[in-house]
């Protein structure tokens, strides 16, 4: 079970985009990073595939390192740690360690 996952809304620690919020578009676990909307953007050339599409500079999301990702608390709003609790029937639920309330 992973700590950071597809759909939480987590905060950079460090880095260029140091301070942005965003929501976890993928997670890429064997590369160790994850790609977070409106962060890391880089710049890229488009040419235009068919008739339809045209081609430009358009804004690409690129990965970004786990380790520089920090799950924001649902309770408070602040970075947490994530944890792991054993319900009683058996499930494996995340845990915010700063304040122990359960991450969906």
């Amino acid at each position: 079970m992973a700590k950071i996952r597809k759909g939480d809304r987590v905060i950079v620690l460090s880095g260029k985009d140091k301070g942005k919020e965003g929501n976890v578009v993928e997670v890429h676990p064997s590369d160790d990073r994850a790609i977070v909307e409106g962060v890391n953007i880089a710049r890229k050339s488009q040419r235009p595939v068919d008739e339809m599409q045209t081609g430009g500079i358009i804004d690409v999301n690129m990965p970004i390192r786990l380790s520089k990702l920090a799950v924001i608390s649902p309770k408070d709003g602040k970075a947490t740690r994530v944890g792991f609790k054993i319900e009683a029937d058996g499930t494996k639920v995340r845990v915010c360690k700063r304040t122990g309330a359960e991450i969906k």
